[in-house]
């Protein structure tokens, strides 16, 4: 049995406040490209389908498209929600996508059935836990002690009790330990987050999503992988190749684990050189229309750097100094997201990871009025 496995579409997504939705629908064509090429018998995606709990119109538009393109093809498709998502909007219509064998994870209730295909060498079991956060969890397992992401993962894991003679696909959305982060994931307090790769051996392939550096963990042999996002997200990826997973499941125990890869429309990339020298090189040949993260060395500031720098890097991103007086600061390795929001959106992006739903007006002026009481605080 062949299988496509990828994860944190992030559609809706914006970089840098700038809209990726052209960029997304073209890389997601790729996708359907792959599959025509490829002939996998199943598509497996591994969570966060979309960037926010309340995606935009826009966003839904083009999952819209994508998903009918998938069922015009006639595979299997197995979809999870991640921390980003709302599992209850992400369920809407699962019965009838059902239909087209589209396969969405409920909203975990506290025991997973997993769903089962056939091939020459006998039955897959496709297990699809979508993110569940501890108190989420909790409820389920009164009797259990659970206080973080890996307690809830063990109790969920184990509920589900696999038959091992069988092939098993697990699909999951957690950070796994061992696993490399970027700058654009949601970051964690602590080891709250940390779940253990030790729970999911009864599993033959493990499709992870959540992280989106393209990465084994866990396991030496490839069979418990994070596919990574199909874009890049940060300028911590810039360097990162960006591919979708193909598995190929024989008998038991016989699989290979391969990529093939993606192609931007436009590449994400980072410079670094003083002002003049940018100036005068500018892009390189048919990348004009890239995007760009500008790190200037320059030791003086350079009088409207970033408007100038434009000019010839006309999709620029952000623009930094790298300097003697910028490294003495340690001001060149924080996250650019981070810097760019202000401290009302990161209580709103906090409130949306815990609660799962979008601050209500009054939690938002309760938030407002107490946070203004901080010196300087300003929305």
């Amino acid at each position: 049995m062949k299988l496509m496995h990828i994860s944190d579409l992030h559609i809706g997504k914006r970089l840098m406040d700038v809209s990726l939705l052209e960029d997304q629908k073209y890389i997601l064509e790729q996708i359907l490209d792959i599959m025509d090429r490829e002939q996998p018998d199943a598509l497996l995606i591994a969570g966060d389908v979309y960037d926010t709990a309340r995606p935009s119109i826009e966003a839904v538009e083009l999952m819209d498209f994508f998903l009918t393109q998938l069922a015009r093809r006639e595979k299997p498709v197995f979809i999870i929600s991640g921390n980003h998502d709302s599992a209850e909007r992400l369920t809407y219509a699962r019965s009838f996508l059902a239909q087209s064998r589209i396969y969405i994870s409920p909203v975990y209730n506290g025991h997973i059935e997993p769903i089962r295909l056939a091939d020459e060498w006998g039955v897959v079991c496709f297990w699809l836990m979508p993110y569940v956060n501890p108190d989420h969890a909790a409820a389920y397992f009164p009797d259990q002690r659970i206080r973080n992401a890996d307690e809830a993962a063990r109790a969920v894991l184990s509920e589900m009790q696999p038959d091992r003679s069988l092939r098993n696909v697990i699909l999951s959305h957690q950070f796994i330990v061992g696993g490399t982060t970027s700058d654009s994931e949601r970051k964690s307090v602590g080891t709250l987050e940390d779940v253990s790769a030790q729970y999911y051996e009864a599993f033959d392939y493990v499709a992870l999503g959540h992280l989106h550096r393209p990465q084994n963990v866990g396991r030496s042999d490839g069979t418990m992988r994070y596919c990574g996002t199909p874009l890049k997200y940060s300028r911590s990826e810039c360097s990162n190749e960006k591919t979708v997973t193909m598995v190929e499941m024989d008998a038991k125990g016989e699989m290979t684990v391969s990529q093939c890869p993606l192609h931007p429309l436009r590449e994400l990339r980072l410079v670094r050189g003083g002002f003049d020298a940018l100036m005068q090189e500018g892009p390189e040949a048919g990348a004009e229309q890239d995007f760009y993260f500008v790190d200037l060395t320059d030791e003086e500031d350079i009088p409207n750097a970033a408007a100038r720098l434009r000019e010839r890097f006309p999709n620029m991103l952000a623009m930094r100094y790298d300097n003697k007086r910028t490294r003495s600061f340690q001001m060149v390795d924080a996250p650019e997201e981070l810097e760019e929001k202000s401290p009302m959106q990161l209580m709103e992006e906090l409130f949306v990871l815990i609660h799962k739903e979008e601050m209500s007006a009054e939690a938002r002026q309760f938030v407002t009025e107490t946070m203004k009481k901080v010196e300087g605080f300003k929305e």
